[in-house]
């Protein structure tokens, strides 16, 4: 039986293991897919402290598994396939086997979301796309889209127009929601063209996207183009949660600032918790603290 047991590998994750057994407790991490959550998808990294030239998201990352790893956590890949939070003792199943801890720290992160239009799912891989760092490099030097105006949008498109021939940033309000020092960038950025109080209504092309139609000011045209990244929020990987855990009307768990969710010793970490803002710098933060509270909870029984 482990002391902790921490559902999810990104920033938050693994830092709650690196702080976990630096408190010298039996910590298990289980991940689904690959370490380093989202993170890995952002090419450039400007604003994580203590970094004073860009760095990207698979390069820092690296730096959060190797340093956790120097203290021996268990890592598992599994996928999570039902829990029980009811008792001193919770139970964590995944596919192949049947976990006991003491604690759990909740740090499964979101994921993209999708704009819902006819075809999106089909077209996922042949134009369609959620990560422009993952699949712009085959579009370079053709025209391109993004949907979407906060920070990723913005981030996506000066991505894409240093490879690209022309870079569309579609918005459906009349300014962006991203930072404005990125926004002043995005303008003074030449290859990216604007489409304002706009939004998507249809992918154009059989097998691959050959354009997009745009609802623009009451009015319907047409673009050309190769690709169109998404790029319209995330939604919380809370599924496993609902019905145990308190959530938000989004879906994220709802914690105290100690990261403690409804439940006797289980916590939650990173994008997955409400908050107002999700960033690295706070995913490693809430992981931290999840992981003092999880030691906490232990001594105190």
């Amino acid at each position: 039986m482990y002391d902790v047991i921490i559902l999810g590998g990104g920033a938050a994750g693994l830092t709650a293991a690196l702080y976990a057994r630096r408190y010298g407790l039996g910590t298990l991490l289980i991940e689904e897919l690959y370490l380093g959550g989202q993170i890995i998808n952002t090419a450039e990294i400007e604003n994580y402290p203590g970094f004073c030239t860009p760095i990207s998201g698979v390069d820092l990352i690296a730096g959060f598994e190797k340093q956790a790893r120097l203290y021996n956590p268990d890592i598992v890949y599994e996928t999570v396939r039902e829990i029980n939070f009811g008792n001193k003792v919770k139970i964590i199943r995944t596919a192949d086997n049947n976990y006991e801890c003491l604690t759990v720290i909740a740090a499964t992160g979101q994921n993209p979301r999708e704009l819902g239009l006819p075809r999106e799912g089909e077209l996922r891989g042949s134009g369609v796309s959620y990560c422009a760092t993952c699949d712009g490099n085959f579009f370079r030097g053709k025209t391109v889209a993004v949907a979407g105006g906060g920070d990723t949008a913005v981030t996506e498109a000066l991505f894409l127009s240093r490879i690209c021939r022309k870079v569309y940033i579609i918005h459906r309000r009349d300014s962006f929601r991203a930072a404005q020092a990125e926004v002043n960038k995005l303008r003074n950025t030449g290859g990216i063209e604007p489409v304002m109080n706009a939004r998507v209504t249809g992918l154009l092309g059989q097998n691959k996207v050959e354009g997009i139609t745009v609802s623009e000011n009451g009015s319907s045209r047409t673009l050309e183009l190769s690709a169109l990244f998404i790029a319209v929020g995330a939604a919380p990987n809370s599924s496993l949660f609902k019905g145990v855990l308190d959530l938000d009307d989004h879906g994220y768990i709802i914690t105290d600032s100690e990261m403690h969710t409804n439940v006797p010793g289980v916590f939650a970490a990173g994008d997955v918790r409400h908050k107002t803002l999700r960033q690295l710098v706070t995913a490693a933060s809430d992981g931290a603290i999840a992981a003092h509270n999880a030691m906490l909870a232990i001594q105190e029984d």
